[in-house]
């Protein structure tokens, strides 16, 4: 039944894993039977994310142990992401709650198991080597920031300033600790921990932007919602872009296409070319990509 996982397992742990990775994707519908799952490496934690129930976990472990040959493996943690709460169990070793994990020379927080999400999107991997290398010198804004591991790439790439915006005031200051854990001066960060839609008065006092993102999430119950409430984000970029600023917009909902943030750009900013498209992390295959994680770049005139 594993014997995907168990090859993608063989594989990666085959060297030495420093960075943190998607070991295993199969919610990209590309590994019969095991659609349910998606496999991360946390070092020294490897977490294992079920969309179904699973009866017998030892089979699923064993893959894991067997595959580490040079003993990275200190703690295996299963999340059920349908149960209520998402609970966690562990399958290996004692519970590791927190840890700091590295990507491209750069550190941050993670907390598995304590909430739904880690603390990290792994598929923006990409997203963050890219404002490493093109954000010297930019004024950077970053909406629904999250733990603003964007922000923690773009000053690592020698921003300006980064602004994150973020409705979770936790979410804020964990991204503060990732800016600290990294040594970045934070008179370069202003962060803004209040519902986007009541802050666009303070987010216009650090503008203009060269580089704007809008990474939010699909539904945020009582705050946002992507097919209702996109347009009404694009609609301020005209009064907070530079001259040839960069958007990075994303979607991240299989409900919907392609084509529409093309066609809520060219509603509601119709001042913004299309470049093209970005690539999420090359882990996150999918035999759907129009479902998944979908990345576009924008310049405004």
């Amino acid at each position: 039944m594993y014997q995907a996982l168990e090859s993608a397992a063989q594989t990666f742990f085959g060297e030495a894993q420093p960075e943190t990775r998607r070991i295993f994707h199969g919610r990209g519908h590309l590994f019969q039977g095991l659609e349910h799952l998606s496999v991360d490496w946390f070092s020294p934690l490897v977490l294992i994310t079920s969309y179904q129930d699973i009866e017998d976990t030892n089979p699923l472990r064993d893959v894991m142990l067997n595959a580490d040959r040079l003993g990275q493996i200190k703690g295996i943690m299963l999340q059920y992401r349908k149960k209520k709460g998402t609970p966690t169990e562990m399958l290996h070793g004692e519970p590791i709650n927190h840890c700091i994990v590295e990507e491209h020379g750069l550190k941050y927080e993670i907390q598995p198991g304590i909430n739904q999400n880690a603390g990290l999107f792994l598929d923006m991997r990409p997203m963050r080597a890219w404002l490493m290398e093109y954000s010297k010198g930019k004024n950077v804004l970053n909406l629904f920031a999250y733990t603003c591991s964007l922000s923690v790439a773009a000053l690592a790439g020698k921003a300006r300033q980064v602004v994150s915006v973020d409705m979770s005031k936790p979410s804020i200051k964990w991204g503060q600790r990732n800016h600290e854990l990294n040594d970045h001066d934070l008179r370069a960060v202003k962060s803004i921990p209040h519902n986007l839609f009541r802050s666009w008065g303070r987010i216009k006092q650090f503008g203009r932007y060269d580089t704007i993102l809008i990474d939010p999430p699909t539904r945020q119950r009582g705050s946002f919602d992507t097919e209702k409430n996109y347009g009404a984000v694009l609609k301020k970029l005209k009064q907070l872009t530079a001259p040839g600023a960069t958007i990075i917009a994303t979607v991240n909902s299989p409900y919907l296409n392609d084509d529409f943030l093309k066609h809520q750009f060219e509603r509601y900013a119709p001042q913004c070319r299309f470049v093209g498209m970005m690539d999420r992390s090359e882990e996150f295959q999918d035999q759907f990509p129009e479902k998944a994680l979908k990345i576009y770049r924008y310049a405004s005139s």
